[in-house]
This record gives structure tokens, sequence and C-alpha cells, in this order.
């Protein structure tokens, strides 16, 4: 088995786990604490993690990139971009103290926000830890953290939950607990390979990683911006109700990005040691694309049919209003799941600022939309915003990507069009069926139909 798909498998099957576990983890939140408390958390921690891009500054992904081309080079760039975040971590730890108060959260939130911090300090290092890992190739040390941190999250804030217990500060506890056995076991990780003298920061100047690193930088800031408007735009103008509702819909559509983060993770390093190999270049990423489009497509297609249902049974009636919510919004799966391996080679071939720039214009779509249309619309708006923007990011970087490899627009119909054919199909199918039968039996028989369909248009073959 190739490098490639050993890492993939790794970091798949931990990422399964994981985001299984949040799953169900966010279900019982969800159900303890009702739509306003559920937003209230979801903010927190959404305005959190839009802070805590600031202490990465696209360090991390330079990280990966020069540790997967000079291995023998690790220890410098850990201790360079370690020296970088002893300054911009007390930077962000001042800005979430003070920015709940100036949005106007109440005395409450704001605590919320600021317990948070410690989630935020945690999460940078291991997020180093596990980039330098990932340079390294040793994915599954990763796979093993993630799925430990979340079982200690879940197990800590059921318990809370279960106990009676289960107030908004304990549940933020939980989930730094989780956070911090990231860094912890990540930090042990690096120095059993390079010493715990790795650990001592750095200030070399002529090596500054954060010069590099501006590029992944603004594409994180722009990400977490156009990530959460929505939710602090939703907060704005109709209230913690609405965000909690978005979230749950936002929660079911995001979890499944564990697919593709986990193939890109191990991704992105092989394509950054193919950077001067234009011919194995393409053939990489074809196979990429196909394979996003083959998770990506009965994914979509499944839940959207199946909204109301899915929505009714993990959460409940006061979470009915998300359903119509979920069947738009679920379609952004389709363009971030092939927008992965785009952005993935771009950024392996040192185009980060190309990319950079479509993340900006992606994040100016989505702000516009979002305004235009959540007054408008109001939930419903945001998903429709989201699907636009996303939309637009991978139409303008396939562009980008034809320059590089000479992909053509029949290439990606060639790779994607039977598959989201086949998902179609499946949709109506399942649409039909489960208005006379149960609809979990529904499940199957769309599988059944969408791989037969796949099979007899050649989009997924035994060779596959």
């Amino acid at each position: 088995m190739s490098i490639l798909a050993k890492n993939t498998l790794f970091l798949t099957a931990a990422s399964i786990g994981q985001k299984a576990i949040a799953f169900i983890y966010f279900t019982v939140i969800a159900r303890a604490l009702g739509v306003d408390d559920t937003g209230a958390y979801f903010l927190a921690l959404a305005l959190i993690t839009t802070i805590g891009v600031l202490d990465d500054l696209g360090m991390t992904s330079v990280i990966i990139r020069e540790v997967a081309r000079e291995p023998d080079h690790a220890k410098r760039w850990l201790r360079n971009a370690l020296g970088i975040k002893l300054v911009t971590m007390p930077f962000t730890v001042a800005i979430a103290w003070f920015v709940p108060s100036l949005f106007g959260y109440g005395a409450e939130a704001a605590d919320l926000v600021r317990l948070a911090v410690f989630i935020m300090l945690a999460d940078t290092l291991s997020l180093t830890f596990y980039g330098v890992l990932r340079g390294l190739q040793q994915l599954k040390y990763e796979s093993l953290g993630i799925f430990m941190g979340q079982a200690i999250t879940t197990a800590l804030g059921a318990a809370f939950v279960l106990t009676g217990h289960g107030t908004l500060p304990l549940l933020v506890t939980a989930l730094i607990a989780g956070s911090v056995w990231n860094a912890l076991f990540s930090a042990w990780q690096v120095s059993r390979r390079l010493g715990w003298g790795a650990f001592t920061p750095a200030f070399d100047l002529g090596s500054l990683p954060l010069r590099m690193g501006f590029a992944f930088f603004l594409s994180a800031v722009f990400v977490k911006i156009y990530s959460y408007v929505d939710s602090f735009t939703l907060k704005a103008v109709i209230g913690d109700s609405a965000v909690g509702l978005y979230s749950v819909a936002y929660k079911l559509t995001y979890a499944f990005q564990f697919l593709p983060l986990a193939f890109v993770g191990a991704l992105y390093p092989t394509l950054a040691a193919k950077a001067n190999d234009p011919a194995e270049l393409k053939r990489i990423f074809l196979n990429a694309i196909w394979y996003m489009a083959l998770l990506a497509a009965p994914i979509v297609f499944g839940i959207y049919a199946l909204a109301p249902e899915i929505i009714g049974f993990f959460y409940g009636r006061d979470f009915a209003d998300s359903a119509p919510v979920l069947a738009v919004l679920i379609f952004v799966l389709l363009f971030i799941f092939l927008d992965f391996p785009v952005g993935s080679l771009l950024n392996a071939t040192g185009r980060q600022m190309q990319k950079t720039t479509i993340m900006g214009a992606t994040m100016l779509v989505n702000i516009l939309g979002n305004a235009l249309l959540i007054p408008r619309m109001g939930v419903l708006g945001a998903s429709t915003a989201a699907v636009i923007s996303f939309s637009f990011m991978l139409v303008v970087g396939w562009f980008a990507v034809r320059k590089v490899i000479g992909v053509t627009w029949r290439d990606l119909v060639r790779s994607v069009g039977a598959l989201f054919l086949s998902g179609a199909a499946m949709a109506f199918v399942v649409l039909v069926a489960k208005a006379w039968m149960p609809w979990p039996l529904t499940i199957p028989l769309g599988a059944i139909v969408f791989f037969t369909i796949a099979f007899v248009t050649n989009a997924f073959t035994m060779n596959h």
C-alpha cells in the first residue's frame, strides 16, 4: 500500500470515529440545552476559533510543505514557529478577552468566550506539532490523537449532562480537556523524533516562516470569516434562536468535511513532493477529484432527500425548522469536496497567493450574500449564501488550476458528472419511496440505486 493510501486510511478511520463521537456529543448537547443555549454555545466557539487564526499566522501549512521537502530541517521550522507563537498567543488572549464586550455580548456569553481561550491556546500548539508530523508523513499519530481528544471531551461532557450539571461553562471545560490532551500527545510524538530541544523557541529572521506563511494566514482568516459570518449575522439580525437552528444544520453538514480533510492531509505533502512533475500532478489531481465526487454525491443527495427525517430523529421537534435549512446547506459539500484538491495543488506548487485571492473573493461574496439574504429569507438565507459563495470558489479555483496542469472543464465533467447524476437519481427514488415505506429502509435502497447507476455509466468500475 502506498504512503498516500496508508496515511489517508489512518486519518479517515480516526476521523470517522472522531466525527461520529462529536456528532453524538453535539446532539446530546442540543437536546439538553435547547435552541437558544445551543446558539450561545455555538457562537462562543465560533468566535474563539476565528480569533485563534491569529495564533498560527499560516505557519503550519508552510511547515507541512517544507518538512515534506526537507525532513532534516524539521527542528528549525518548529523552533521558529514556536518563537512566533510566543508573541502571538498573548495578543490573541487579549483580543478574546475584550471582543465579546465590543460585540455587545452579555456577561454570561462573554465569560464563555474567555473560558474558551484555553481551547484556542492548546489547539494552536497541537496544530503546529501535528503539522510537523504531517510533513514527516506520520499521520497515524494525529489520527489517534484527534480520536482520543474527542473521546475525552465526550466522556466528560456526557457525564456533566447525565448528572444534571450540563451548564455551558462545564461543557466548554470538557472541550478544554480534549484540546489539552491533543497538545500534550502531539508534543510527545514530536519529541520522540526531534528531541525536546525542538521546543526551544527561536527567532531566526533569515528563515522565519512568518514571511512564507502570509498567504496561508490570509487564506485561514478568509476561511474563518466566511465560515462563521453567517452565524454572526444571524445573531445580529435575528438572535440566538436563529443561530441555534442554523447550528444544527451547520454541524450536520460540515461534520462530513473530515473525509476531504483526511484525504488532503495525505494528498498535500504528496503533491508538494511532485511539484516539478506536471504530468504526475495532473494524474494525482484528477484521481483526487474523482474520489471527492464519489464521497460527496451520495452524502449530499441522500441527506437532501431525508433532511426532515434526519433532523426529527436526532434533534426532535424543537429543531424542526432546521430541516429546510439543511436541505439547502448540504449542497455546499459538492463544491467544498471538489475544492480541496484544487487548493492543495495550488498551495503545493507555490501558488498560495492565488488561492488566497480566491479565498478573499469568496469571503466577500459570502458576506454580501448574507447581508442581502438573511434580512429577506431568515435562516434559509444563510444557507443559500453559503451555496452561492462555495460554488463561486470552485469555479474560480478551477480556472487557476487549468493554467498549472492543463486540466479542462471536460476533465471535470468526466470525473464527476456521472457520479452526480447517480446521486440525483438516488435522491429521487428516496423521495418517492419514503412516502410508502419507513424512511430508514430508503437508505440501503438509495445506496443500491446510486451504485447501480454509477456502474452502468462507468462512473464507478471494478478498477476503481
